[in-house]
């Protein structure tokens, strides 16, 4: 009887452990495919923008913080799933995406641009585009955008499951053009070899219904404990400079204040 005691008081402490341990812990899902935001170097370690914010987040929450990949479009799917705890992948907040799951407060908002070639007359509207080939990130915002204001008008939008895949189609002319946030076009395609030649066409898309209100980490509806840390850390790291300062760092100019 004794023996059956000692067992039990053990296994309550190796509950009570292991409960403790993921009270202190949280699982970041991303997509690491998506530079200046996340991506990984040549040795394989995540670096960039969204997992500088994600260390000084939990460093502020003083939570332990480890990340799970997956691809942009089964995050939210994976998210639901339990896979991981929030998502922190340049995640805009929609009404759409609202149905689905919860959000943190707005951490930052950049702009969505349209890339194409320099020379091509090219702009970011319905009229201009209305024949040509668009890629747009599957799962994103963009494709959302561009397949609401454009292809009804006759453009052809394609969607890729990885972005660096739309660069290669645009750089090797199976595209003609490219929705993104402007950093990561900058970053990902424009300041690189492949993107000599190419540029910012026009001026930046607007539709704040399905554009969003700005850059959020995703939860779980209804995990009301987990988004008042958060939301206490993002306020921290914020009030401390640190996403003014990551914000230079990774996109120079680009103003990503949350209007």
């Amino acid at each position: 009887m004794k023996a059956l005691k000692t067992l039990f008081a053990a296994g309550c402490l190796l509950a009570a452990g292991t409960s403790l341990a993921a009270e202190n812990s949280l699982r970041f899902g991303l997509e690491a495919l998506y530079p200046p935001f996340e991506s990984k170097s040549a040795s394989g370690k995540l670096e960039g923008f969204d997992i500088e914010l994600g260390d000084a987040v939990c460093a502020a929450a003083q939570l332990k913080c480890s990340w799970v990949e997956t691809s942009f479009d089964s995050l939210i799917p994976a998210l639901q799933a339990r896979k991981f705890d929030t998502i922190n992948s340049a995640m805009n907040v929609t009404e759409q995406r609202r149905q689905a799951i919860a959000f943190t407060d707005a951490i930052y908002q950049v702009p969505n641009r349209l890339i194409a070639k320099a020379d091509s007359g090219l702009l970011p509207d319905a009229k201009s585009l209305a024949g040509k080939h668009v890629g747009v990130l599957q799962g994103s915002i963009q494709e959302i955008y561009a397949k609401t204001h454009w292809a009804p008008a006759g453009v052809d939008v394609v969607s890729y499951q990885d972005q660096n895949q739309v660069y290669l189609d645009l750089a090797a002319g199976r595209l003609d053009a490219t929705l993104v946030m402007a950093p990561s076009g900058q970053s990902g395609f424009l300041s690189q070899p492949d993107g000599k030649g190419f540029a910012f066409v026009g001026e930046a898309v607007r539709d704040d219904k399905i554009l969003g209100e700005g850059i959020a980490f995703g939860l779980r509806k209804g995990d009301e404990a987990l988004k008042k840390k958060l939301d206490a850390a993002i306020a921290k790291v914020k009030q401390q400079g640190t996403v003014t300062a990551l914000s230079k760092k990774y996109f120079g100019d680009i103003d990503v204040t949350v209007k």
